[in-house]
């Protein structure tokens, strides 16, 4: 079990830290701002169970892509850490990443205010392309390891499970943060998320390498 807890450690904390619900709260707090508390309730409800099924999805059927467009985990390890190093490069500087919300996003959302569950919020702000590569990734790198993988989906559960926590009290927590707090802690994901990014990049090289 030595080697199962680190793995777990790793790929809960980085996949929290990508999903990172924390800098969401300033974009859904202003998007449902004067929305009735049960209106608000079921957005979160919604999106949180988009996120935790893209996740799953993706975790199960991840290693078929690689089959189907013939790339190996090593090539799809370097370009996902290059992926992640720039969301958590703009998490660092206070920013809403920009591979996750586009401001057509933003735009789409506050006109159709009925489908923000979906899009923005579900996909691509909570269930972006960072979270989606990483849960793919450790999933491969667990291989047929049951305890492996049996820790993907356990880490993909307790950010569902925390990122409908902080949704659900957002706007007590937004408020009890301020803009100040929030942006720090999602700069401290940030720093993690660039260190997980650069060992990704990392492991693709050596294996590429390995393998030659």
């Amino acid at each position: 079990m030595t080697a199962e807890v680190p793995f777990f450690v790793a790929v809960a904390a980085s996949t929290f830290a990508i999903v990172d619900p924390l800098g969401a709260l300033p974009f859904f707090v202003s998007l449902t701002e004067g929305f009735p508390d049960e209106d608000r309730l079921y957005i979160v409800r919604r999106s949180v169970f988009i996120l935790g099924t893209i996740l799953v999805i993706f975790a199960l059927f991840g290693r078929y892509l690689f089959a189907a467009f013939g790339f190996t985990l090593y090539a799809f390890e370097v370009a996902g850490g290059i992926l992640l190093f720039f969301v958590a490069y703009e998490m660092l500087n206070g920013q809403t990443a920009r591979a996750k919300l586009s401001p057509a996003d933003r735009e789409e959302a506050l006109a159709r205010r009925d489908e923000l569950s979906v899009v923005p919020l579900g996909i691509p702000l909570l269930a972006g392309p960072g979270a989606i590569s990483t849960v793919m990734i450790y999933e491969g790198t667990a291989g047929t390891d049951i305890v492996l993988n049996l820790a993907v989906f356990v880490a993909i559960a307790i950010t569902t499970g925390l990122s409908w926590v902080i949704l659900h009290f957002g706007v007590r927590l937004f408020r009890m943060l301020g803009r100040i707090g929030v942006m720090a802690i999602a700069r401290i994901m940030g720093l993690l998320l660039a260190a997980v990014a650069v060992q990704f990049v990392i492991n693709g090289i050596l294996g590429i390498v390995a393998s030659y």
